[in-house]
């Protein structure tokens, strides 16, 4: 069955939410409704729907004029077996010690390597995209240089694969939090499926802002990897959540950003430790002062 997107753009970020809102009153009735910040500093907002059937062209009009939208691009999608075609563009990602791969990989993990299992229907933050691999190698570096993290969380963790490699190396158990519930059961699926329950917990939150979080602080490692704006907004928590002495590793971060962050985490008491680029995206390792 072929799926079809309608996308739009505009530049007021409560009209995009409300024309989004609005998409989903439509007939046919998307799947899936988005909307999203373009992350090019243009300062404008995507909306976009996913449909079973072909869109009404008249009502996608009529939404994009009474947003003040661009025209809907509308694309019909083949219809792919999306969970194939990860088992085969996603091959296993070495980062250090850890070894992230998809069960169709098990007989590929190295003898010497830490493994990390993620499912390839749950490829968000697998270790392909170059924050969570800058995430990874940052852990790597920290452990080689013998830091040990006795108390560690991963904020925004999405399929929790840093806050598993973390409960992988050392012993004491591991918090991972998203804003997603989505992302939280993921979260717990992929921990089971590394036989990590117990060892790492993870829970809904946004920022530090649940109760399992705030009790087990202060925290000597955190991990967050999310994008540019809210690591700034959460930078004033995390110097509170992590004891002198400790990591922040950060990143979600584009290049061009990465001074800006560092600017902001420094006026908290941070100072950068190591900086990786990977492609267009850099992940900071900071210390605590």
């Amino acid at each position: 069955m072929p799926t079809y997107t309608a996308l739009t753009t505009l530049a007021d970020k409560d009209a995009a939410e409300a024309m989004g809102e609005a998409m989903e009153m439509m007939t046919p009735e998307p799947t899936g409704v988005g909307v999203f910040e373009i992350e090019d500093g243009s300062g404008l907002w995507e909306v976009g729907g996913y449909f079973v059937e072909a869109p009404d062209s008249a009502d996608l009009a009529l939404l994009a004029a009474a947003y003040d939208a661009a025209p809907f691009a509308v694309s019909e999608l083949p219809e792919t077996d999306w969970v194939a075609k990860v088992r085969r563009d996603l091959a296993p990602v070495v980062a250090g010690r850890f070894f992230v791969y998809g069960s169709h990989d098990a007989d590929k993990v190295p003898a010497d390597s830490i493994p990390l299992l993620i499912e390839a229907a749950m490829a968000f933050g697998t270790g392909h995209h170059g924050t969570t691999l800058g995430c990874l190698r940052a852990l790597d570096r920290l452990a080689t240089a013998g830091f040990v993290g006795s108390n560690v969380a991963d904020i925004g963790c999405g399929t929790a694969v840093l806050a598993m490699a973390a409960a992988k190396i050392w012993p004491n158990p591991v918090l991972a939090s998203d804003i997603d519930m989505v992302a939280v059961d993921v979260a717990v699926a992929n921990v089971a499926c590394n036989a990590l329950e117990g060892r790492v917990t993870c829970v809904e939150a946004a920022g530090f802002d649940h109760p399992v979080l705030s009790g087990a602080a202060p925290f000597d490692l955190v991990f967050a990897n999310i994008l540019k704006g809210p690591l700034i907004m959460l930078s004033p928590d995390m110097a509170k959540a992590i004891v002198p002495g400790g990591y922040a590793i950060l990143s979600g971060i584009l290049n061009e950003q990465a001074d800006e962050v560092a600017g902001v985490y420094a006026r908290n008491g941070f100072n950068v430790v190591h900086r990786e680029e990977i492609v267009d995206w850099t992940t900071l390792t900071l210390g605590k002062l």
